[in-house]
């Protein structure tokens, strides 16, 4: 047995060698929080980084890997993008054997990419009791997706025909609308496959507006407001949530939250909380407070801090 003690350093000692857990994992989020990824532009410490975290995997599950070696399949995930297939002890690590197929978890992720902002696919991130946990991007608008569309059919020769979909063009042509309908039901499609592949079931929405509108365009839309209703046999839970816009304002303060409120009452913020009674009937939480006011008094700054926390 190994016996530990408290070393000069602040951490601890096992064997005698010092580790330094509660500044590396500082350290680490100061990175996170500061940097963004690229798949394409890794340096050695964020190699060093993924290595870890492969090998603190290897430690509790049986895993596969989707490969993303130069960013192929989105830039913003991992080069190796981690499955968790089932909990495991180096006794029964091969043991069972997942319901999922690798290679064809890989070729629906791969059709469906194109459904969601940023080519940000539904990847599964946490296994709880035999349950993925996914996360994704919200859909992409018509904008982006014939912007991607166009992208991948000059730099594929001609000859990607893949993705073709969209959604909200002008009235007046019904040709152009019908072939942005088939659009969307393609790439949707895709998504809703990859969806219940992984056997997703509830879909949690942060977004605080329905859709997103840059220049004027539809860039992302929210699952609960698509037209064809393509998401109606899941269950949509609507909780809306501040996104990198008002998280920037966090970072200009140098990253302190002290009198930092979401201002829920700005025009585009059209989302409502909706949440089935059975998730929250149990729960003995006043859900009226979840979107505060930003009129709070300057001289009482502990009093913002649930709005931040609560939205």
């Amino acid at each position: 047995m190994m016996a530990a003690s408290p070393s000069a350093a602040g951490g601890f000692t096992i064997s005698g060698l010092s580790v330094r857990k509660s500044e590396e994992i500082a350290d680490l989020i100061d990175l996170f929080s500061k940097t963004q990824y690229r798949a394409k532009e890794v340096t050695p410490r964020v190699e060093m980084i993924e290595k870890r975290c492969l090998e603190l995997f290897a430690r509790d599950y049986k895993y596969s890997i989707i490969s993303n070696s130069n960013g192929e399949v989105c830039g913003h995930y991992p080069r190796q993008i981690v499955f968790l297939e089932y909990e495991s002890t180096e006794v029964d690590r091969d043991r069972f054997e997942s319901t999922v197929q690798i290679t064809k978890l890989q070729d629906l992720v791969n059709r469906s990419k194109m459904a969601r902002c940023r080519g940000r696919f539904v990847c599964p991130v946490i296994l709880y009791n035999g349950k993925h946990i996914c996360r994704s991007a919200t859909l992409a608008g018509w904008g982006e997706l014939y912007g991607r569309t166009g992208y991948n059919y000059i730099f594929s020769g001609g000859s990607d025909d893949t993705w073709t979909e969209s959604e909200e063009v002008p009235e007046e042509d019904g040709a152009v609308r019908n072939g942005e309908s088939q659009l969307f039901d393609k790439v949707r499609g895709h998504d809703i496959k990859l969806l219940r592949y992984l056997s997703v079931r509830y879909i949690c929405d942060l977004m605080v507006e329905n859709k997103k509108v840059k220049f004027g365009l539809n860039v992302t839309s929210s699952e609960k407001v698509d037209k064809a209703q393509r998401y109606a046999d899941f269950t949509l839970l609507s909780v809306p949530y501040p996104g990198c816009e008002f998280f920037k304002d966090y970072k200009d303060k140098d990253y302190t939250a002290e009198g930092l409120v979401f201002n829920w009452n700005q025009d585009y913020v059209d989302a409502p909380l909706t949440i089935p009674v059975r998730f929250t009937q149990n729960l003995n939480i006043d859900w009226t407070q979840y979107q505060l006011s930003p009129e709070v008094p300057e001289e009482s700054p502990e009093q913002n801090l649930p709005s931040l926390s609560a939205c």
